[in-house]
């Protein structure tokens, strides 16, 4: 035993020898390592050369989503970006039909365009957006004023056939007032065929609008020395961003261009129309408004409670399908039961007429009720037996 803990000493000794050669040797390595480094990094100094930086990981972290918008808010015909530091005011203009004019028309636009050109003094930006025609509001519309002309009609038709019914009036006033139902129903049956026509162009989704704008920016930057407060700047912006908006309109107007400043509405919409192309084609500003959305970047509903409904339905769709299941196994194990019974019926049945007799075997005497049980046990081995070797039926064909 002494030997024994005399070499587990020594090995413990010669190893822990080892671990602090180890440590001492990984020292003098890194050591020597950045030593090198260093007289490296003082070589190419003294050659000129710059060291390579080393690389850095980005880092990303999580923000709101107005942050990423490109305006925070619509006030005063304007709309407001960068923290009240960049305003912007939009012009609408119509398009005019240049390929049908003639050439002094096309020379006269021309030499207007230029002038719009040369008369600018400050950045704008021209802005072009593709619409799906939405006729929803002007077949409602229409179909109002049709109800109004069918009661009118109605009326007209009433009065027609108690003038007629009356016999008192002559035949021109009879004639007169015919003319007037004949125009009243095809006035009906007009507006229901533009109605007709209406929709089925709104269910063309081909069908698109193009719209024109000349975005005007203005940057506070311009002031100069600020020393306004947000009030005064927004103030500012828009007596600057309105002159240079009707300059612009006037000038427009010499190339024959009619063109208007754009309301807060009507930047609410331009906004819209930009950020939900897809969902603006069947559910529109107006819609969202009334449903009481109060972000323009979103009427999608969140994200979490879709992924609730959808779970819902999915935890109902599954556990029908387990009620499902386990109706079917019942209903099996049920019928698996029935077949067991129907098959051990002629037992049963015997055991059930032997418990009969013996329990009336005083009422009909000792030896009758054994010679009873003796014919039941009979009869049910005999039908067991009936029942597990029937004869097979052989069929014999006759030859010719």
């Amino acid at each position: 035993m002494d030997s024994i803990k005399l070499l587990t000493m020594i090995l413990a000794i010669i190893l822990g020898i080892m671990v602090m050669l180890l440590v001492v040797l990984g020292i003098v390595f890194a050591t020597s390592k950045m030593r090198k480094n260093e007289e490296e990094k003082e070589e190419m100094k003294a050659k000129g050369i710059e060291a390579p930086k080393t690389k850095k990981f980005k880092e990303y972290r999580t923000g709101s989503v107005m942050n990423f918008m490109e305006f925070d808010t619509v006030v005063d015909n304007m709309i407001s970006q960068k923290d009240g530091k960049r305003y912007i005011m939009v012009v609408e203009c119509q398009g005019i039909n240049y390929d049908l004019m003639s050439e002094v028309e096309k020379n006269s636009v021309e030499e207007g365009f230029i002038q719009f050109l040369n008369t600018l003094r400050h950045p704008i930006q021209i802005y072009t957006q593709t619409r799906t025609i939405n006729l929803d509001s002007s077949i409602q519309s229409y179909k109002e004023k049709i109800k109004e002309i069918q009661v009118e009609l109605e009326k007209q038709e009433m009065n027609y056939k108690q003038m007629v019914k009356s016999e008192r009036y002559t035949r021109q006033q009879l004639d007169k007032a015919y003319f007037e139902l004949t125009k009243q129903r095809n006035l009906y049956e007009y507006g229901k065929d533009i109605i007709y026509s209406t929709e089925r162009m709104s269910s063309n989704k081909n069908v698109l609008n193009q719209k024109y704008y000349v975005v005007i920016p203005y940057f506070l930057e311009e002031l100069g020395d600020n020393s306004f407060d947000k009030e005064e700047q927004r103030n500012m912006a828009f007596s600057e961003l309105y002159t240079r908006a009707q300059s612009i309109v006037r000038t427009l107007g010499v190339c024959g261009i009619n063109a208007k400043v754009l309301t807060s509405n009507e930047l609410v919409e331009l906004l819209y129309m930009a950020y939900n192309r897809d969902e603006a084609e069947i559910y529109g500003l107006d819609k969202a408004l009334k449903a009481g959305y109060d972000e323009l970047y979103s009427t999608a509903p969140d994200v979490v409670d879709k992924q609730m409904r959808a779970l819902d339905k999915q935890i109902e769709e599954k556990a029908l399908e387990l009620a499902k299941e386990k109706v079917t196994e019942a209903k099996t194990e049920k019928q698996k039961a029935l077949q067991e019974k129907r098959r051990k019926e002629r037992d049963l049945i015997g055991e059930l007429a032997e418990m009969i007799i013996e329990e009336n075997a005083q009422i009909v005497g000792q030896d009758v009720a054994e010679e009873a049980i003796k014919k039941v046990q009979e009869e049910k081995e005999g039908g067991t037996k009936d029942v597990k070797e029937k004869p097979k039926r052989t069929r014999k064909t006759k030859t010719a």
